[in-house]
Formats: structure tokens, C-alpha cells, sequence
């Protein structure tokens, strides 16, 4: 995918006998809820990005997840998330599931995210704590 990527934030996942369809594995529409729930605790809990400016929310305008095993009720789950890219109104994040018993990578998921304005109805910058809290959370500096 892109170069190197570090997953500092990971997230045991619970599935639910309702995650499961008829075939026995986990149906693809529930690994978005999965990455929406290690999303949420990267950007509310890790980043403390609740605590900024409240007028300011980060809105999904691309999601892709890409299937590379299935996973079936039981399996031990966790999401893992990073977000390798910040630009001027956006970032990304990229988070995997992995399945603990086999160590492997299940999903693959990307998500563009886009600031914006509650209060102007419109997209904004990122910023400026949002973009250091991440850059300080992945390990970067503001020069890479």
C-alpha cells in the first residue's frame, strides 16, 4: 500500500453472533462498524480530539476495505489504526484488522477524513491541534 506504516493504537473487537450470515463468517458490512468503533477511540481517547474545538468535526468522504481472509464468530479480533497523512483540510487514516490467533491481517480499510464547520456549514482546515496531537500520538514531527 504506501510505505512502512506503524499501528501505535489497537482495539480488541467483540463479535456479535449478528455480525455473522448465512455462509458462517463475518458479513463485510460489520468490519465497518468495527472500524468505526477503533476510529472513534483513536480520535476521542488517544488523540483527545473531543477536548478541541467543538465546532470542528472530522466527516468520512471516501472509505475502501479490501478482504483478505475471512473471519468467522470467535475469532479473537483486533483493530488496528494509524493515520499516516495529514493534509490541509484532511487526513487519513488507515486501520487493519488482525487476527490474533493467527497473526495475520484479515481487512484492510482507508478512510478519508474531511474537517468541518458545524457552525459555517462548511469544510476547514485541519487544526492545528488536531494536526499536532496526531503527529505527536504516530511519532512524527511537522517537517516529514
Amino acid at each position: 500500500m504506501e510505505e512502512h506504516l506503524s499501528f501505535n493504537h489497537r482495539m480488541p473487537i467483540q463479535i456479535r453472533f449478528n455480525d455473522v450470515d448465512r455462509y458462517g463468517h463475518v458479513n463485510n458490512n460489520a468490519y465497518f462498524s468495527y472500524y468505526d468503533l477503533g476510529k472513534v477511540e483513536y480520535l476521542a481517547g488517544a488523540l483527545r480530539l473531543n477536548e478541541g474545538t467543538p465546532d470542528i468535526v472530522s466527516v468520512v468522504v471516501n472509505i475502501n476495505a479490501d478482504f483478505f481472509e475471512p473471519v468467522f464468530y470467535g475469532d479473537d479480533i483486533v483493530i488496528e489504526t494509524c493515520v499516516p497523512r495529514v493534509g490541509k483540510k484532511s487526513f487519513t487514516l488507515v486501520q487493519r484488522a488482525i487476527n490474533q490467533k493467527t497473526g495475520r491481517e484479515v481487512c484492510r480499510c482507508s478512510t478519508v477524513m474531511v474537517c468541518y464547520s458545524l457552525k459555517a456549514q462548511a469544510s476547514v482546515e485541519v487544526p492545528e491541534s488536531y494536526r499536532k496531537a496526531i503527529e505527536s500520538f504516530e511519532g512524527k514531527s511537522s517537517e516529514q
